[in-house]
């Protein structure tokens, strides 16, 4: 019988331990929070009992059975669940149906992210698709990194343009040139530092460039 374990009100739980339930559980632990992690195989939770403090195997389809875990405890779940969308549904549903007010939930299409959505996922997230369109921005650029926001905002870290170099960001008018803005600059060997309209930017130095999406693309392609 599963066995409640208590957790303050910002512990995570985590179900689904394949590839991106166990970054993201990792991940979560690195970073100090409390991890309660999930999943119906029992070879997978024995594999990972030794790398993550709380494991167990359970049908996390099965509201009851999550209430026994104490998962209505917990101020955030991620349901990572892979290739079973029912599976992946209906947790989300027996989640719902427990309260947990943060939900986040992997989703394999379009489809498949709108059925979570009116279940009672808080925040859809579509891993592939967000991986393959950032992989298709590095690869294409001169873009060292790169996070688009659901706006069409973006962020984007890249090489300094020649345009820009030995000139402070006034002199440069990047911003009113190309309608974006270097929120910082780092340069190679040194600190990274906040930009203001006299932060001298260096060839070699690399940006941190905030804009309209379609915008920063543009400028990360200067040479």
């Amino acid at each position: 019988m599963a066995k409640k374990t208590h957790f303050a009100g910002d512990g995570v739980v985590v179900i689904g331990l394949g590839r991106f339930g166990t970054a993201v559980a990792q991940s979560l632990v690195h970073l100090g929070h409390d991890v309660l992690a999930i999943d119906e195989s029992a070879r997978l939770v024995q594999s990972w009992s030794d790398r993550l403090t709380h494991v167990v195997e359970a049908d996390s389809t099965d509201s009851e059975t999550l209430r026994r875990l104490g998962v209505q405890d917990f101020g955030h779940a991620v349901v990572a669940i892979g290739t079973d969308i029912e599976a992946s549904v209906l947790t989300v549903l027996a989640l719902s149906e427990l309260g947990v007010p943060d939900i986040w939930a992997k989703a394999l299409s379009q489809n498949h992210g709108r059925i979570l959505d009116r279940t009672g996922a808080h925040h859809v997230v579509y891993p592939e698709a967000a991986m393959g369109e950032r992989v298709a921005h590095l690869v294409t650029g001169k873009m060292i990194d790169f996070i688009e926001f659901d706006d069409g905002f973006a962020i984007v870290k890249t090489t300094a343009p020649a345009e820009a170099a030995g000139r402070t960001l006034s002199q440069s008018a990047l911003r009113t040139r190309h309608g974006v803005t270097v929120v910082g600059v780092k340069r190679p060997h040194q600190d990274f530092t906040y930009a203001t309209q006299d932060t001298v930017v260096e060839r070699g130095d690399l940006l941190i460039v905030s804009g309209p999406t379609a915008l920063v693309e543009k400028f990360a392609a200067l040479k």
